[in-house]
Parts: structure tokens; C-alpha cells; sequence
């Protein structure tokens, strides 16, 4: 009886350590993937405090909410269970799917860069969103869930991608992990970044000399931050949009590309104490100028396409 008792505590403490090595294995895996999306993530970041710009400041924080829920929504009902089954049963799809994403990040990177040059913020009438009545709110919601959607999907593929070999189960832990974290993380810095104004603001109206510096530090910083995210979130869409074409094109048979971007690696990589940091740098920017030609390409037959329609006859009266 005694001997049976032990023997089942074996058990048990195997099971336990098995568990234990599989939430581990989860995690890794769950982060590795994570880390491969941040380029979309960077972007998510960057997007998203437009949409609470010039609020009212007791609104900021409810709607970011919203669409932090709104936002999980769509990868947990929607993209998950897509990917999962895509991945189960066609998972030449997935590749298939996100060589279209990378094409549409390239295209919205470059988009970005083309009205940067091409437009003037004066050009703008900016409507302060404080203005804004419930319908209008409820609108503004809703077309930042919708641009969300675009930015999850990708960024579920992208994780989705670099978890193809595991179990469908560990797949699914996996991808709701990653969910999770992605969402948490992008809307809380979202969260801090819109109310880093607002406590500066209480600082500098504090009286304390360190306080007011601090606090108009932060007021005067918040523009420049989300400038800053905005080009990082760009630069980001480019480079990973390229990257997805690059290896997706090898996968699926076309190597040239991706040889020629190893063979412009292979010099730097021997160079001691900073070849991988070099290397990355080589297929970053190979990545990048891909990123920029095939976005480009797209930018000037979208245009093309829209110069072509004839134009809206004014209604007779």
C-alpha cells in the first residue's frame, strides 16, 4: 500500500513537472512570437492615440477601454479561430495571407511617407474631438476597431507563423497568449501616453519648482512622442512588410530575394564583436528598401486606379 502511495506521488510530480516545462514552453513560445510582431505593435501604438486627440480628458480613458475590448474582440472571436483552422487544415493559406499583409503594411508605410511629402498639416482642418457628440463618439469607436482589425490580423499571423509546428492545442494556448499580451500592452502605453499631458499639466500648476519643470517637460513631450511613434510606426511597417515578403516569397519557392539579402549579410557577419549587430543591420535595410518598392508600387496603382474613375456627376436640380 505504501509502496502504491509513493508510486502515485511519482506520478504526480511528473505530471507537475510536465505542466510546469509545457507553461514554460508556452510562454517562450508565446513571447518569441510577440517579439516577431512588434513592428505591427510599434504601429498599433502609434494609431491609436489619434483617435482620443483633443477629448475631453474624463473620455480618454473610457474609450481607450472600449476599444482595448473592442480590440480583443476581434482577436479572440474572430482572427483566432480563423487562424486556427486555416493553419490546421490549408496552412499554405497562412503564408499566402500574410504576404498579403506584408504587402498592405508596405503599401501603408509607404502611403504614409508619399502624403508626408505631399500634404501640409495646414491643409488639415482639425475639429476638436471634445466637440464630439455621443453618435460622433460612438462612430470614432467604431473606426478604430475596424483599423485595429487590419493591424490584429496581422499581428496573429505574424505570431501564428513562428508557432505552425506545434500541437493544435499549444497553437491555440499559444495565439490566446499572445492575444492577451499584445492587447494589455499596446492600450495600456496608449493608456499612459494620452494622460502623460494631463500629469504634466498637474505638475506644473503644482507650485514646486522641480514639479513644473518635470510637468512642462511632459506637456511640451507629448507632441514630439507621438510624432516619434508615428515615424517609428511607419519605419517599422516598411521594414516588417518587407521582411514578410522576403521570407514568404523563399517559402513558397521564390529564393532569389532572400539569397541575395544573405549574401549582402555574409561579409559583416565575420567581423568580430559586432557582425551579428551588422548583419541585422544588412537585412533590416534590405528588408526595408523591399518594404519601400513593393509599397511604393502599390501606392502609384492605387492612385492610378483612382484617377481612372470617372469623376461623381453633380446631382440635376
Amino acid at each position: 500500500m505504501a509502496g502504491g502511495l509513493v508510486g502515485l506521488l511519482d506520478d504526480v510530480a511528473a505530471l507537475a513537472k510536465l505542466a510546469a516545462a509545457s507553461i514554460d514552453d508556452v510562454g517562450a513560445a508565446a513571447g518569441r512570437a510577440s517579439v516577431k510582431a512588434a513592428g505591427v505593435v510599434v504601429d498599433d501604438t502609434a494609431v491609436t492615440p489619434a483617435y482620443v486627440h483633443g477629448l475631453a480628458a474624463e473620455r480618454e480613458l473610457p474609450i481607450i477601454k472600449r476599444i482595448a475590448l473592442g480590440s480583443l474582440k476581434n482577436k479572440v472571436l474572430f482572427i483566432l479561430p480563423a487562424a486556427l483552422i486555416l493553419s490546421e487544415f490549408v496552412p499554405i493559406l497562412v503564408e499566402i495571407i500574410l504576404m498579403m499583409g506584408g504587402t498592405f503594411l508596405s503599401y501603408e508605410g509607404a502611403h504614409k511617407i508619399h502624403h508626408r511629402f505631399t500634404h501640409h498639416d495646414a491643409d488639415v482642418i482639425d475639429v476638436p474631438a471634445a466637440t464630439l457628440d455621443p453618435e460622433q463618439e460612438e462612430k470614432t469607436i467604431a473606426s478604430a476597431i475596424r483599423t485595429d482589425f487590419i493591424l490584429s490580423a496581422e499581428i496573429m499571423v505574424i505570431a501564428l507563423k513562428d508557432v505552425l509546428d506545434e500541437g493544435f492545442v499549444s497553437r491555440a494556448i499559444i495565439l490566446m497568449v499572445v492575444a492577451m499580451l499584445i492587447t494589455v500592452a499596446v492600450y495600456g502605453v496608449v493608456a499612459l501616453i494620452v494622460k502623460m499631458d494631463d500629469v504634466g499639466l498637474r505638475l506644473a500648476e503644482s507650485g514646486r519648482k522641480p514639479a513644473v519643470r518635470i510637468g512642462r517637460g511632459l506637456v511640451t513631450g507629448m507632441p514630439k512622442l507621438l510624432a516619434l511613434l508615428s515615424v517609428v510606426g511607419t519605419a517599422a511597417m516598411v521594414w516588417v512588410g518587407g521582411h514578410i515578403l522576403l521570407v514568404g516569397a523563399d517559402e513558397l519557392g521564390w529564393s532569389g530575394p532572400y539569397d541575395l539579402v544573405h549574401s549582402l549579410e555574409d561579409p559583416v557577419h565575420d567581423i568580430a564583436g559586432v557582425g551579428g549587430v551588422l548583419g541585422w543591420l544588412v537585412n533590416t535595410a534590405a528588408s526595408a528598401v523591399v518594404g519601400l518598392i513593393v509599397g511604393f508600387a502599390v501606392v502609384a496603382v492605387v492612385a492610378r486606379v483612382r484617377r481612372s474613375r470617372p469623376a461623381a456627376t453633380p446631382a440635376a436640380h
